[in-house]
């Protein structure tokens, strides 16, 4: 399989290409390292310095679907046909490639095979999924800072699964449970902001 870099550069920035793009395209794109590819194309909105707004919740829903399936030993991932031939438009899709192209190959020029276990055995895959699962789920909250991190953790361990470079997606599940301490701190201060809100509410009642 050609480099990521390469087959987006071709597929969407030179070759004609209808209005729109959707899923199903990425599958077929993908071909045997359909997870891994997947992975780094639904986190990379997010994961993008200037991320595209909006698409947090429905690329987290859909990191959690491959996650799971991961976990479950699927070959090939399935996702329900409103996700799959949702469209998005192309315009959409090149403003977010030429931010992140040059970020591709700056990773691409590190990565190589090395500790295949943590990417192709059972153990690994069943860990890497049940992570990213959690971050698929932080990337669906609609909370100033439940997703970016996560993200970035789901982008790289996704980059490591396509090249079959073990080290990266080591690195990448790192990022992902600092990401998960932040959604956690997040959320514990919001609950805990909230309860001394209510009772400082009954104090003056």
């Amino acid at each position: 399989m050609a480099r990521l870099s390469s087959e987006l550069q071709r597929t969407f920035l030179e070759n004609e290409h209808t209005p729109h793009v959707t899923l199903q395209e990425l599958l077929t794109l993908a071909e045997e390292r359909v997870f891994g590819f997947l992975f780094v194309l639904l986190a990379l909105p997010s994961a993008l310095p200037v991320p595209a707004p909006g698409y947090s919740v429905p690329f987290g829903i859909m990191i959690f679907l491959l996650a799971i399936q991961l976990v479950a030993g699927f070959k090939q991932p399935w996702f329900p046909h409103r996700f799959s031939n949702h469209p998005v438009a192309l315009s959409t899709v090149q403003g977010i490639l030429k931010k992140a192209l040059p970020w591709l190959c700056r990773i691409e020029a590190v990565t190589r095979p090395r500790l295949l276990p943590i990417c192709t055995s059972v153990l690994g895959q069943t860990v890497i999924g049940c992570i990213l699962a959690l971050m698929g789920i932080s990337m669906m909250i609609p909370i100033p800072g439940t997703n970016t991190v996560p993200a970035i953790g789901v982008f790289v361990t996704g980059f490591g699964l396509l090249e079959d470079d073990g080290a990266i997606s080591l690195g990448g599940l790192v990022i992902s449970l600092f990401g998960a301490a932040i959604t956690l701190s997040i959320l514990v201060a919001l609950i805990w902001g909230g309860s001394s809100l209510i009772e400082l509410i009954k104090g003056y009642l």
